[in-house]
């Protein structure tokens, strides 16, 4: 697994990157070899935040942890990301390495409760177009999380949405992957 460590405004020491590493590790049974980590840390009102990104297979997973020290929110990350993986294991068998679920004598697992089927509802409206600010102000009216809309710039969908730090951000299609 590669792994990629950036700090904002923090000093990521070799050590930490080392610590890092050694505990990713515990994953390489999971994913396959071209899985990327990136690992984001930032410290912010007396707290140490950090957000563990992979990617493997064309599947994400996230955990953003705030706790006294990088380390710990670490340990909460890569926990919630095993706890994602082991919920979703039916679905995720296909995309992870091969025998990432078969049980081995050192390993014990605590079980955890399977994801079972979606249930998806369906609401259909009509997508206009207009600008992001037009956007967000008709999620603000509406005092939802996200808006759907046609960019009238590019023509194309975009997403609004309200983050966590009240401020907002824009999701718009790519061919990268």
């Amino acid at each position: 697994m590669k792994i990629n460590v950036v700090g904002r405004r923090v000093e990521v020491t070799d050590d930490l990157k080392a610590w890092f590493e050694k505990k990713l590790a515990k994953f390489d049974k999971f994913f396959r070899d071209d899985a990327v980590a990136s690992i984001k840390l930032r410290h912010e009102r007396g707290k140490d935040i950090l957000e563990l990104t992979i990617t493997s297979g064309g599947t994400i997973f996230r955990s953003e942890q705030e706790d006294s020290t990088f380390l710990n929110a670490f340990d909460r990350a890569m926990e919630a990301i095993e706890r994602q993986i082991r919920k979703n294991k039916t679905r995720l068998e296909k995309r992870l390495r091969e025998g990432a679920f078969v049980p081995d004598a050192a390993t014990t697992v605590e079980p955890v409760e399977e994801e079972g089927e979606f249930k998806i509802r369906v609401k259909e409206f009509p997508i206009k177009q207009m600008s992001p600010e037009e956007a967000i102000l008709q999620m603000n009216l509406l005092d939802h999380a996200f808006y759907l809309f046609i960019n009238a710039e590019t023509g194309e969908p975009n997403v609004v949405y309200k983050r966590k730090d009240n401020n907002y951000g824009l999701i718009v299609p790519s061919d990268k992957e």
